[in-house]
């Protein structure tokens, strides 16, 4: 029986488990993929928004030679921050379900079955793209996540959304040689929270006519090699070879809801939980990192979250 399991192994899964250990627990990291597995899925050029102190953990420095870290320094680092504190990992392991037994849970993941006294779900929101829900995105040129530009070169590209994701792939496939970079947006204009070193780059391709933007416009369908926008003037089909849909992801509320854990009625279908101490309306159960903004995926980041590992354990060892 361990005291706590704690589910998702990325920056604030492993603050629990160093809060843990600190506390001499009896605990395990587990997640279904690779250690901090959203970090690495980010494109390859990745640059964070935050300097390298506002993502430490365990009191490990994270030195960069950036003013803002890498997406491979973030991945060194939090490599080297679970060797440094020897935390106990159980990755590409997936729980399946979490049984209440009232005096301990049991999670069935794909491995087998452990009990413990208390869970954390630290599990993210990186796993389930917002679909586009139009004909022809089961297509294999549509796609939801981006790594690099190269499978682009000399490619006749479509990018729908306007948020960093979307600016950051329009700019790094237009630079490495696709034929055509395209951006489709609904609002009327590129996000208001595009990153401010980012922004004139992105508004003088557009003005300069080397990305090309439909405002206000959506795709209505999306054939083999084109695609059927509906803009505010009429209706058209352009060439087309990859659709990179940047719309955005959201947490799996599955294993929340199987559980019995409240999901509010507010429009980002926040879960419950207790500010003071991350636990949720099921005792024993806690909620730590950007899953506690339901929907809205951009209210907890690494920065402002690391301080839930400490109320969850402070919390726990007080029980």
């Amino acid at each position: 029986m361990k005291d706590l399991i704690i589910i998702g192994a990325g920056p604030i899964g492993l603050a629990c488990g160093i809060e843990a250990k600190k506390n001499n627990l009896d605990y395990e990291i587990i997640d279904k993929g690779m250690l901090v597995n959203s970090i690495f899925n980010y494109p390859v050029n990745t640059t964070f928004f935050s300097t390298s102190e506002k993502l430490e953990i365990g009191g490990i420095p994270f030195i960069s030679h950036n003013v803002k870290p890498t997406r491979n320094e973030a991945l060194e680092y939090y490599r080297r921050v679970c060797d440094s504190w020897e935390l106990n990992l159980n990755l590409y392991n997936e729980v399946i379900e979490i049984i209440n037994k009232e005096s301990h849970f049991e999670l069935k993941t794909q491995k087998g079955k452990i009990n413990s006294k208390k869970v954390v779900i630290s599990t993210g929101f990186y796993d389930i793209p917002y679909l586009l829900n139009i004909p022809g995105e089961e297509l294999s040129k549509v796609l939801h996540y981006y790594n690099e530009s190269h499978p682009y070169y000399k490619m006749d590209i479509v990018i729908v959304g306007a948020g960093n994701s979307a600016v950051d792939v329009a700019l790094d496939t237009f630079r490495k040689g696709a034929k055509s970079v395209t951006m489709i947006i609904r609002e009327k204009q590129i996000g208001e929270n595009i990153k401010y070193w980012v922004r004139p780059d992105i508004m003088n391709r557009i003005e300069n006519e080397e990305i090309t933007v439909f405002y206000e416009s959506e795709i209505k369908e999306i054939k083999e090699n084109t695609i059927i926008i509906n803009t505010p003037e009429e209706t058209k089909e352009i060439k087309n070879d990859f659709v990179l849909a940047m719309t955005g992801y959201q947490p799996n509320y599955e294993i929340l809801e199987k559980l019995g854990v409240k999901i509010l009625d507010d429009e980002f279908r926040t879960p419950y939980y207790d500010e003071l101490t991350m636990e949720t309306n099921i005792k024993g159960v806690f909620l730590a990192g950007v899953l506690c903004g339901g929907l809205k995926t951009n209210k907890w980041f690494i920065e402002n979250s690391r301080e839930h590992s400490e109320k969850i354990i402070s919390q726990i060892i007080k029980v």
